[in-house]
């Protein structure tokens, strides 16, 4: 087994660490649609795979492996399986663009590692996160997988895995197993530090609301009792009573902003409309969630 080229395959899946690290930061501020995160990253993942189809491991004199499906079933782990089938996508590209006698053996080593992170990812997520034995299931998973695209080949497949068989596990275990560890942590560390941001933007926006409910509840209330009794003084079929009246529903409904404002739990901004910007929409940050 070449070294050389192992040690390449690991610093591409180090750059994929480093890649994901930054780039779920960024998504998340520019774009916290949950649909586009793991479409950009399973895209970039995706490539990392055909990167390393085209960086292949050599075993021994005319036989290569390669770590194609590493990429793949690392991001099913963090971003699910939608990611994992859009990593998936780039990889069957470049093997139907190579051709050759294994094209169909390929493909289904390709989609059937998705298939099986996608089925440990939501595992995963029912039993409350990416642990040890997520990955190492995973890793035996993606170990048949590539086991059974090689007998889609028949005899001459068979015989080629019987030389290849170690290699195969030991990227996988490795890749899988170990770098998938690295990756769910990067994974745990971002969403709790997002997390802690949300909190402290919550409490911010929940601190300055109750302060200025409370300042303006103070004034409301002298007003509110104004109104009442100069609409008792008022004659009530005049055209001031009806004023004072709308006056008093006016105030009725800066007083129910106001109690929304001393509930809110959570932000929710309102749409931005013409030259008005972003907003907390506190009718929404209000209300119960369901």
């Amino acid at each position: 087994m070449d070294y050389h080229h192992i040690i390449e395959a690991a610093g591409i899946v180090a750059f994929g660490l480093v890649f994901y690290s930054y780039a779920r930061r960024w998504l998340d501020a520019l774009r916290p649609d949950h649909l586009w995160r793991p479409a950009v990253t399973g895209l970039a993942f995706g490539m990392l795979a055909v990167v390393l189809m085209i960086s292949r491991i050599q075993v021994a004199d005319g036989i290569f492996i390669d770590a194609r499906a590493v990429p793949i079933a690392l991001i099913a782990l963090v971003e699910g399986g939608p990611a994992a089938f859009v990593a998936a996508v780039p990889a069957a590209v470049y093997r139907i663009w190579l051709g050759g006698a294994g094209l169909g053996a390929g493909l289904v080593g390709i989609f059937g590692t998705a298939a099986a992170a996608t089925l440990v990812a939501m595992w995963a997520r029912r039993t409350g996160g990416t642990r040890l034995r997520h990955t190492l299931v995973l890793s035996v998973g993606v170990y048949v997988v590539t086991e059974l695209s090689f007998l889609v080949l028949g005899a001459r497949g068979l015989a080629l895995f019987g030389r290849v068989w170690l290699p195969f596990l030991v990227l996988t275990v490795a890749g899988i197993g170990g770098v998938g560890r690295l990756l769910t942590d990067i994974a745990d560390a971002q969403a709790a530090e997002a997390a802690r941001r949300e909190a402290e933007a919550l409490r911010a926006v929940t601190l300055l609301a109750r302060a200025a409910a409370h300042e303006i509840n103070n004034p409301l209330m002298i007003v509110t009792g104004g109104l009442a009794l100069l609409t008792k003084h008022l004659p009530s079929d005049g055209e001031d009573v009806k004023w004072a009246r709308r006056a008093r529903e006016g105030a009725g409904r800066i007083n129910d902003i106001v109690a929304r404002m001393n509930r809110i739990t959570r932000i929710e901004a309102a749409p931005p409309q013409g030259l008005v910007p972003d907003m907390l929409d506190i009718r929404k940050s209000s209300e119960p969630e369901h």
